[in-house]
C-alpha cells in the first residue's frame, strides 16, 4: 500500500461530545467556580470577549459586579472616538449590505493614547477590575500606557499567536520580555495546539487563551480555512498546561474563546480542560451591552479581508438572567453559570480542577437522541 501524503487527525467540537455523569454526586450550591490570573481570584469563570459590541466601560463594570471580567479592546472605538457612542450607533444603523463599509471606515481611525488612559481611569474609578486588549503589533506602545493608567490584566491577542513570529520588524513582540516591564497578569491568544501553548506559556505568561475562528461574529473558517474545533483545541492546550505545571509546579490558566452558544457548551469546555471561557456573541444579547443587539468580530473591519461580520443577535435579558438567571427559556442560552453549577454537580466536581477530571464520551447522537417532539418531526 502506497504511503500517505499525510496523515489527517480527527477533530472534535462540542457538538460532537457529551460529559458523562459521575459515580458522586453534590449540591450545586456546594461547588466553586473561581478561577485564578496570576495573582487574581474571578469568581465568575467567565471572561467577555474584547468586541466592541460588548466591552464598553459601563458594560466593564456590570461584569465586574456579577464577578466576571470583561476585556476592552484598546484599539477600537472607545480608544478612537470621543464619543464612542456615535459610532456604535452608526454601526448598528449601517444596512446590512454596507454594515462591513462602515465598520471599515469607522475602524481606519488611529488610536488615541490619552483616550486608553482615559478609558482605563473611567474603569478604575467604578472600582472595577480593569483587563485590557490589544494586538501584538500595538502591544509594546499600548500595554505600557494601559498599565500606567491602572489596568490590572494585558490580553495580546490576535487570530493566531505564537511565541515564535517571522515579520520584517528587527526585534518583534518578544512576551519574556514584555513581562518583565510589567508587574500584572498577561494573557496571550488564540492558539489550539499543544506544542504552542507549551512555548507560550514558557515565556512567563498567566494565561493562554484557545481557539481560532470559532465565534459567532467570525468568517477567519470560511476566509482561510484555518481553525481546529474547539474541544479538540482545549484539550491541546490543557495538556501542555498540565506539563508545564508537572515541569515548574507554576498553573497557567486556559481560557475557552469562543463558539459557547449555551450552558452545555460551556460546560463541555471545562470538562476538556478550560479554568475559563472567553464569551463574546451570548454576552451581546444583554440589555448591558453597547451594541444595540449586534455583534462584530475584531477582525471585521480588515481594510482589505475582513474575517468577520456584524450578525444581529437581538436582545435577550439582562446581563445577570444570562449569566445567573432566573429565566423560563429551555434552550440553555440563559443561566450559564446555573447549568455549569449543576453539571459540577452531576459529575461530583467540587472545583473545576476535579471537573476536568470528569468523562467525555463521543456522541454524535447527543443533541438528537429521544428529540423527535423537539426538532419538530412528529
Amino acid at each position: 500500500m502506497h504511503k500517505q501524503f499525510k496523515e489527517i487527525q480527527r477533530a472534535y467540537g462540542f457538538d460532537d461530545v457529551a460529559i458523562a455523569p459521575g459515580e458522586v454526586t453534590i449540591n450545586p450550591d456546594q461547588v466553586s467556580t473561581e478561577f485564578t490570573i496570576g495573582s487574581l481570584t474571578i469568581k465568575t469563570p467567565v471572561l467577555a470577549s474584547a468586541m466592541d459590541a460588548i466591552g464598553s466601560p459601563e458594560f466593564v463594570y456590570e461584569m465586574d459586579r456579577l464577578g466576571g471580567l470583561a476585556v476592552m479592546n484598546l484599539e477600537g472605538v472607545q480608544t478612537k472616538y470621543e464619543n464612542p457612542d456615535e459610532m456604535l450607533s452608526r454601526i448598528a444603523e449601517a444596512p446590512k449590505n454596507k454594515a462591513t463599509e462602515v465598520l471599515q471606515e469607522i475602524y481606519a481611525a488611529p488610536v488615541k493614547d490619552d483616550l486608553v488612559g482615559r478609558r482605563v481611569n473611567d474603569i478604575k474609578s467604578k472600582g472595577a477590575k480593569c483587563a485590557v486588549s490589544m494586538t501584538p503589533a500595538s502591544t509594546k506602545r499600548l500595554a505600557s500606557v494601559a498599565r500606567e493608567a491602572g489596568a490590572d490584566v494585558i490580553v495580546v491577542q490576535s487570530t493566531v499567536t505564537t511565541a515564535r513570529h517571522v515579520s520584517k520588524s528587527a526585534k518583534g513582540l518578544i512576551f519574556s520580555e514584555l513581562i518583565g516591564t510589567l508587574d500584572i497578569p498577561v494573557l496571550v491568544g488564540n492558539c489550539v495546539s499543544y506544542d504552542v501553548a507549551l512555548e507560550l506559556m514558557e515565556t512567563g505568561i498567566d494565561g493562554v487563551l484557545v481557539g481560532v475562528g470559532p465565534g459567532a461574529a467570525c468568517t477567519t473558517r470560511e476566509v482561510t480555512g484555518v481553525g481546529v474545533p474547539q474541544v479538540t483545541a482545549t484539550i491541546n492546550c490543557a495538556s501542555a498546561r498540565e506539563e508545564y505545571f508537572k515541569r515548574t509546579g507554576r498553573y497557567v490558566s486556559v481560557i475557552t474563546d469562543g463558539g459557547i452558544r449555551t450552558g452545555g457548551d460551556l460546560c463541555k469546555a471545562f470538562a476538556s480542560g478550560a479554568d475559563a471561557v472567553m464569551i463574546g456573541t451570548p454576552l451581546a444579547q444583554s440589555i448591558e451591552a453597547p451594541g444595540r443587539g449586534y455583534n462584530w468580530g475584531m477582525a471585521s473591519p480588515h481594510p482589505a479581508l475582513p474575517r468577520g461580520t456584524r450578525i444581529d443577535v437581538g436582545i435577550r435579558g439582562s446581563l445577570e438572567q444570562i449569566l445567573f438567571g432566573p429565566t423560563s427559556k429551555t434552550d440553555g442560552t440563559q443561566n450559564l453559570i446555573g447549568a455549569l453549577e449543576v453539571c459540577m454537580g452531576m459529575v461530583g466536581a467540587v472545583d473545576v480542577k476535579e471537573f476536568h477530571r470528569s468523562e467525555l464520551v463521543l456522541a454524535p447522537s447527543i443533541k438528537t437522541e429521544g428529540k423527535h417532539y423537539q426538532m419538530g418531526l412528529s
